[in-house]
């Protein structure tokens, strides 16, 4: 039997193939739903729910999005416990044995067989419909805008976080500039560079893999997850970023 059985379908799930709009959404930490094969990973419901399992608010937040722009939306289906999607294979992040505080007994000690098999249940997939979608809309003269879509928790490690979006980049700043400086503009949120995360990090897998090795304009959103955690904070945030992506985008193109 293989990680996922054939009731639990697809591990990536494509929203909105045929958009008008030239950006891609993608989200990598949308679910915190664990293949039925490997039970609870030795976690916690409390674990579960937590942030290390998935990133509470951003699929919501990226439909709204979606939905405002006529864009395309990708997401995994499952845990990033089981395989973390903005990470290459070669990564200790990529199935980690330790998430902030919390050991994740079910990935420990895993032999290159079992890494082998969660990378191919969910990752490859993953990575080659991203692939063939940026690969296609090339190929129709459309080239796409890769956006990232992720939250991340108020308090980590005892620290609080007072950034509330941090708009993140690797070596292509174009958009990511564009929007900083709306932001600054706009003055709502205290949106910063590169923060809580950075490149230094490895946060920038999906932006590498599929938007600078295109020459792609790219960006990851990253939103503080109290922002999001309700509907109303969801269609506030979303309408902030619809405006912020609009408004950049044409400044760049």
């Amino acid at each position: 039997m293989g990680i996922l059985s054939v009731e639990e379908g697809d591990p990536v799930a494509l929203e909105n193939a045929i958009a008008r709009s030239p950006v891609i959404l993608v989200c990598e930490h949308a679910s915190r739903v664990l293949p039925k094969s490997l039970g609870t990973l030795g976690l916690s419901e409390e674990a579960l729910a937590s942030h290390i399992a998935w990133d509470p608010g951003a699929l919501a937040v990226s439909r709204l999005i979606a939905k405002s722009l006529d864009a395309t939306l990708l997401h995994q289906r499952f845990s990033r416990l089981v395989y973390d999607c903005n990470r290459p294979p070669e990564s200790p992040a990529a199935m980690p044995e330790k998430s902030e505080v919390f050991d994740v007994p079910g990935n420990a000690g895993l032999d290159q067989a079992a890494r082998d098999a969660r990378t191919e249940a969910l990752y490859l997939p993953f990575r080659d419909t991203l692939s063939r979608l940026v690969t296609a809309r090339i190929a129709e003269g459309r080239p796409p805008v890769i956006v990232t879509m992720h939250s991340f928790t108020p308090v980590y490690f005892g620290k609080q976080r007072d950034v509330e979006i941090g708009i993140l980049h690797d070596a292509d700043t174009r958009l990511a500039d564009a929007m900083l400086t709306e932001a600054a503009a706009d003055r709502r949120y205290d949106a910063r560079r590169n923060e809580p995360y950075g490149p230094e990090d490895g946060v920038t897998h999906t932006l590498r893999e599929h938007g600078l090795s295109n020459g792609l304009a790219n960006v990851m959103i990253e939103v503080r997850n109290d922002l999001i955690r309700d509907e109303a904070g969801q269609e506030v945030v979303a309408g902030y970023l619809t405006g912020l992506l609009g408004k950049s985008l044409s400044a760049i193109n």
